[in-house]
């Protein structure tokens, strides 16, 4: 008796661990969903360590919507670390919208970090994105401010290995750049702004990138600074303290030009005395000669004296009228 009870238990005790181990109701959803997958599938499913909800409800899902989906697919790029239900999404809603996309490249933008099922989406319902305030001067030197929304939709052949948004917009802003730097003047640009569209469309900026430029519209255009003016300042600025730096470079020379002559003049007053004694040595003159140079040196400054005393008194005088 004893032993048939524990035969019992341990039978009751496996058909537990089995229905827990093994998701019955899942397998049942599945069958009832014409989904073709088998109870060692689901068994291989929890010994790989893989849930097979993950797997089976994504399946029934696909199949539902007329998606073939393989349980090896699925389970192989969950394993690898992809989102099997958005790629099944992502293939449905592609299916629906007619664009052309395989499991292979659903998972393979899947793998690469990109939101496919997105993605997707953005195919079906193009994205406007806004740039911000693009500063561009045209060429009288009035700078524009410009504002713009690009609408933009998923290109799936190229989202792998495709630049992505910020390219994009880095483009526009070049574009607007060009197009406005080569206008002749901001008038111009604020009677047509439509010409920066036609312009900027026309230079094919989405290539290399994962979407496809619909249009570019101008949302908004704020007249900015006379840059013209302010380089003309600055210009005119740098030209003047030039100018000051080559005149004071001019007046140094100058200073030292004339103190270059005064040392020549003092060291030739300082051969005077010694031309004199050499003449006087070998008698080319004599001693009254000297002095007579001496009294005429003499009454020269004393002259002088006399001269400067008169022309300090007639100021002084005038000053004083």
């Amino acid at each position: 008796m004893l032993g048939r009870i524990i035969i019992l238990g341990i039978i009751l005790l496996l058909v537990v661990l089995f229905f827990v181990f093994v998701p019955v109701g899942l397998w049942i959803s599945a069958i009832a969903s014409g989904v073709k997958i088998g109870i060692l599938d689901l068994i291989g499913m929890r010994l790989r360590r893989v849930s097979p909800a993950k797997i089976v409800l994504p399946m029934i899902k696909g199949t539902k919507a007329g998606i073939a989906t393989k349980v090896n697919q699925l389970e192989a790029h969950l394993l690898a670390g992809g989102d099997v239900d958005s790629v099944v999404n992502a293939l449905i809603a592609a299916e629906r919208a007619q664009i052309p996309l395989t499991f292979e490249q659903a998972s393979a933008i899947d793998l690469a970090g990109r939101d496919v099922f997105q993605a997707v989406k953005m195919s079906v319902t193009p994205k406007v994105i806004e740039t911000d305030l693009i500063s561009a001067v045209a060429k009288d030197g009035i700078e524009l401010l410009v504002k713009a929304r690009v609408t933009v939709r998923t290109n799936i052949e190229r989202l792998i290995g495709g630049a992505g948004e910020s390219t994009v917009l880095a483009r526009i802003g070049e574009g607007i750049v060009t197009t406005v730097g080569s206008s002749r003047t901001h008038s111009e640009v604020l009677e047509n702004p439509d010409d920066i569209s036609k312009l900027v469309l026309a230079k094919g900026l989405d290539s290399g990138t994962a979407y496809e430029i619909i249009s570019i519209d101008i949302a908004d255009i704020d007249i900015g600074r006379n840059i013209g003016a302010n380089l003309q300042s600055l210009q005119a600025e740098a030209d003047n303290k030039i100018a000051q730096a080559r005149a004071e470079e001019r007046r140094a020379m100058a200073v030292a030009l004339e103190q270059e002559m005064r040392a020549a003049v003092v060291e030739a007053e300082a051969e005077i005395p010694k031309a004199m004694a050499e003449a006087l040595r070998n008698g080319s003159i004599g001693v009254m000669d000297y002095y007579k140079m001496q009294n005429v040196l003499a009454d020269t400054d004393m002259k002088k004296d006399i001269g400067d005393g008169i022309s300090t008194f007639a100021k002084s005088k005038k000053i004083s009228e």
